[in-house]
């Protein structure tokens, strides 16, 4: 079976662990001998773990694992069991009381999809996606509405407030790997956006807000719905991009950046004040193959971008597929 999801990067194992009778989850990514990281927030609402230690003035070189979860604030909690799981295999860095794996982590906002609020991504939860993650080292990531995408929806801006009918859609997480010559840029997205998905090869609309007639919501309800008091405040898109080239942690903030932009490609609106939106990067400790064709920051940003945008369309073909 052909790999292309984030597992497709040597070093970068990826489980689920799913909650669909009470519509939330978790997903943890796992680099066990550690992965250069890289940060972008274009969004203005995070909810997130340990990233001030991936900026580039950072002391940590090294992350050993990355947690997605659904639960907003409390969905962090999931984090614990994968730094537990980490911990027990000797995975981390070397300190002088012990091994400290460093795990960053965002979540979603997935409460109004919660049948049971309480019932959410806890330690245990984490603990179980990381195990999965070890148990499917090298094979396809499952997609749709899985892991962390269980409780995702996309076009929140026609139907997510208190007010009116419900016109937005299931959505979940995808995955999509671009590569040249050997040169491998993957991405993992978990799409609970305001606005809608469209194909970003061709621009058609894939998913998001439909009226009573199943027919698209278009520009003019949406940019209604943004002008009025009412808009959904509990949209996140959560991306994880790794490749097997080096970086340093510079180059992978900048890929990070530059593979942000492969989100309003595909989400439109994206980025807009309620959005949590993250961009998580995991470059690889070790050269790639020799056969691998030459590389700069530029042609990994247009592949990170390239990825990412596929991954977000991904995400809801994916859930889709599986209503």
């Amino acid at each position: 079976m052909v790999n292309d999801t984030l597992t497709a990067i040597p070093g970068i194992l990826a489980g689920h662990a799913t909650d669909a009778v009470n519509g939330t989850g978790c997903t943890a990514i796992l680099c066990p001998g550690g992965c250069t990281p890289g940060l972008a927030v274009p969004g203005f609402a995070p909810g997130s773990r340990e990233t001030e230690l991936l900026r580039p003035e950072s002391l940590v070189d090294s992350v050993h694992g990355i947690l997605l979860a659904g639960g907003s604030a409390f969905g962090l909690a999931a984090a614990d069991g994968v730094t537990r799981f980490l911990r027990e295999r000797g995975l981390g860095f070397a300190m002088p009381h012990g091994t400290v794996p460093i795990v960053s982590g965002a979540v979603i906002y997935d409460l109004d999809m919660n049948r049971k609020p309480g019932l959410l991504p806890d330690a245990d939860m984490g603990y179980a996606a990381a195990a999965a993650a070890l148990e499917r080292a090298g094979a396809p990531l499952p997609r749709g509405a899985v892991g962390a995408g269980t409780g995702a929806r996309c076009g929140r801006a026609f139907g997510m407030s208190a007010a009116g009918p419900d016109y937005s859609a299931k959505s979940g997480l995808g995955s999509a790997l671009a590569e040249r010559q050997g040169v491998q840029a993957a991405a993992l997205v978990v799409v609970n956006a305001l606005g809608n998905v469209h194909d970003p090869d061709d621009g058609r609309f894939l998913a998001g807000g439909r009226g009573a007639d199943g027919a698209p919501l278009g520009r003019e309800v949406l940019l209604s719905a943004l002008a009025g008091e009412d808009v959904p405040v509990s949209n996140t898109v959560l991306t994880v991009v790794g490749t097997n080239i080096p970086l340093n942690k510079v180059q992978a903030s900048r890929l990070a950046r530059m593979a942000a932009t492969g989100l309003p490609r595909a989400i439109r609106p994206a980025h807009l004040l309620y959005d949590g939106d993250i961009v998580f990067v995991l470059a690889a400790k070790t050269p790639p193959p020799t056969a691998t064709g030459p590389w700069t920051e530029n042609l990994l940003g247009c592949l990170g971008a390239e990825a990412v945008a596929r991954a977000a369309a991904d995400a809801v073909t994916h859930a889709a597929d599986a209503s």
